[in-house]
């Protein structure tokens, strides 16, 4: 009796027998064979289109040959009126192989037997009419001086003009049959309006036409510009303008709105969402200009619309140059790395080729994923994970003594406020006294400047997290004055960060449950996570040390229409299809935040988008008591005793 066959799972996952060697079946019979004697494989049943696809270079070279013979045979048949005298065939016989000598050898140079014919352009176009004009030229001058005068002259303008005609036409018939196939593919497609009737949109409205990945089926264009009203970009007709989509949307029945407009303001595209989500019509959109220059995207992904592009602020410049000269070769620490603001600082950080950049955090999962984003896009860049704790005054020395840090970001926090109102002793701990750890060794290994993250609710806090933050603040710059410059830099709320409102309101809507909202007149400032990074990195450059910098994030946003936008925006109703509820303001929240307290000076710092707080003078020795009265509540573990102190001293400094 034979062993059982061992089973093994390929790397296709489809689960097949190993037998005891290559050709032979487990009980040592030959496989059975093909008609031609060989044995059966996967080879032998490969669709005809793959053989094809293998040789594709000699059958192109050879459709090449059969039209250039074609032109030229079918050139003498016109000038004869179809009644070629056997001489003249015999004439054309004897060019026909000079000829093809001539005009392959000149689109081989050109390069026509490369590509798809399926994806012509006018690029190819223009290099068939190249092509065969030059090889044209060198073909009269051929025949002239081998044959004499003797050759119809008419013919060299007949055979040029059919060899285009012949050449080009292939090409574009095919390219225009798959396009026709594709247009009446099976399938539920979504019909579509495009906003944009520009480059963008023909790109756009041709890349969907041409790929069966997009299952859109375009159902007309809309643009402001009145000159191209009821023109038509490949088929497709301009309908009407931004106010008129909903008219336009239920006249050709459309589900949905894709953007093509990359240059478009922050106003238009937020009204262009307004519009379309009232007509309950989901928005997607190409990506931005500057994506698509920095090739990080193409013309042909289309995004959703999400509340982040609704809220996006221009971009922030940032002193690229100064920043180089400040980061480029350093060993940087950021902590929290694996955190929201943490991973994205250590992404904006790697193009300035640190020497070392040192991640630290205390969750394992986060922070691998993140060094190996890292590591792939990155290789050449030092990174150092390392998985730990601020608290661990110890293991903060070890990591210190190792890598003697010249930059530190520390973004490593406790955040979330009703949490913290019910950990109060975990906030102090980890807020306070992880960032003290953290500041003293910096001081001892003479790093050169140590940023702080900080936040709006550390103006004239109200609640723990808040408080902590203030009294850390508040630690730094006391520290200030050695050779570490510390400084704070303090930003609202982050859209899409761990634990902000944004990815809350998703889970609601996916659930199918109503949208909380704490109070309808509450108000927070809003920038995306890109902004706070290039917000930390320029302002933590900038002063002299002893300062907290902030951004004008502009108008604060209502919560509300936070939540009424995102329900548009998934073709939904406020109210109607999904209720928005308010539960009260929690523990430690207030209506609104602010990003410095009322009446302090805001003072310019060489950033136009960046302001700063005037240093803060305060008893360092006052401070320094009352932080040990603090130290010493949490080792009795006193709550109340500690929140006291906190209250105090974030009222005080």
């Amino acid at each position: 009796m034979q062993p059982a066959a061992d089973v093994t799972e390929p790397r296709d996952g489809v689960e097949r027998a190993r037998g005891p060697g290559r050709g032979q079946t487990g009980n040592g019979a030959t496989p059975p064979s093909d008609p031609e004697g060989g044995p059966l494989s996967l080879m032998s049943r490969r669709p005809p289109s793959e053989a094809i696809l293998r040789h594709r270079r000699p059958l192109i070279v050879l459709a090449h040959a059969v039209l250039i013979a074609a032109s030229l045979a079918l050139a003498f048949l016109i000038r004869f009126d179809f009644d070629v005298p056997a001489t003249e065939w015999r004439r054309a016989g004897e060019a026909l192989v000079l000829l093809l000598a001539i005009r392959m050898a000149f689109y081989w140079y050109f390069k026509l037997y490369e590509g798809l014919w399926r994806y012509v352009s006018m690029r190819d176009i223009l290099a068939i009419l190249r092509a065969t004009t030059l090889s044209e030229v060198v073909f009269v001058a051929a025949v002239l001086a081998f044959s004499g005068y003797g050759f119809p002259r008419s013919i060299f303008v007949i055979d040029w003009l059919l060899c285009i005609a012949f050449v080009a036409g292939t090409r574009l018939s095919i390219r225009a049959f798959r396009e026709s196939s594709n247009r009446y593919r099976t399938g539920v497609s979504r019909r579509a309006l495009i906003v944009g009737a520009g480059d963008a949109g023909e790109r756009l409205i041709r890349g969907i036409q041409q790929s069966l990945i997009h299952d859109y089926e375009i159902v007309g264009l809309i643009d402001d510009d009145q000159r191209r009203s009821r023109l038509r970009i490949h088929g497709v007709r301009v309908l009407g303008t931004v106010e008129q989509i909903p008219q336009v949307a239920r006249s050709v029945n459309a589900e949905e709105v894709l953007m093509a407009i990359p240059s478009a303001t922050l106003e238009e595209k937020r009204l262009i969402a307004q519009v379309a989500s009232h007509s309950g019509l989901s928005v997607r959109t190409v990506p931005s200009m500057r994506e698509l220059i920095d090739g990080k995207a193409r013309i042909g992904e289309l995004e959703k619309v999400t509340p982040e592009d609704l809220l996006e602020r221009e971009p922030v410049t940032v002193d690229l140059e100064r920043l180089r000269a400040d980061l480029t070769g350093k060993s940087i620490l950021v902590t929290g790395a694996g955190g929201s603001i943490g991973s994205e600082l250590c992404r904006q950080l790697a193009p300035f080729e640190p020497g070392r950049l040192v991640m630290l955090d205390r969750s394992e999962s986060t922070l691998y994923l993140n060094q190996v984003e890292l590591e792939q896009r990155y290789p050449d860049l030092n990174v150092v994970p390392v998985i730990g704790d601020i608290l661990d005054r110890r293991q903060v020395g070890e990591l210190f003594d190792a890598h003697r840090p010249d930059v530190i970001y520390h973004a490593a926090a406790y955040k979330h406020v009703p949490l913290m109102e019910a950990q109060p002793l975990a906030a102090i701990e980890n807020n306070v006294f992880g960032t003290e750890n953290l500041a003293l060794a910096a001081q001892a290994c003479g790093a050169s400047r140590f940023v702080f993250i900080s936040t709006d609710k550390a103006v004239t806090p109200v609640g723990t997290m808040g408080r902590t933050k203030r009294v850390a603040e508040s630690l730094l710059l006391a520290l200030n004055g050695g050779s570490t410059t510390f400084v704070a830099v303090r930003f609202g709320n982050v859209l899409g960060s761990d634990g902000s409102v944004v990815p809350l309101f998703r889970r609601q809507l996916l659930t199918g449950k109503p949208l909380t909202v704490t109070d309808p007149e509450a108000t927070r400032y809003f920038m995306l996570i890109s902004e706070a990074a290039q917000l930390v990195l320029q302002a933590g450059h900038m002063g002299e040390g002893g300062q907290v910098f902030f951004l004008n994030m502009g108008d604060p946003v209502r919560i509300m229409d936070l939540a009424e936008n995102l329900i548009r925006l998934s073709g939904l109703s406020p109210g109607r299809d999904v209720r928005v509820d308010t539960t009260g303001l929690r523990p430690g929240e207030r209506l609104s935040e602010s990003l410095a307290p009322q009446g302090e000076e805001l003072l310019p710092s060489g950033h136009e988008d960046i302001f700063m707080a005037g240093k803060i003078d305060f008893d360092a020795e006052s401070y320094g008591n009352d932080l040990r009265c603090l130290r010493e509540q949490m080792k009795l573990r006193d709550v109340t005793g500690a929140l006291t102190v906190l209250a105090d001293m974030a009222s005080r400094y």
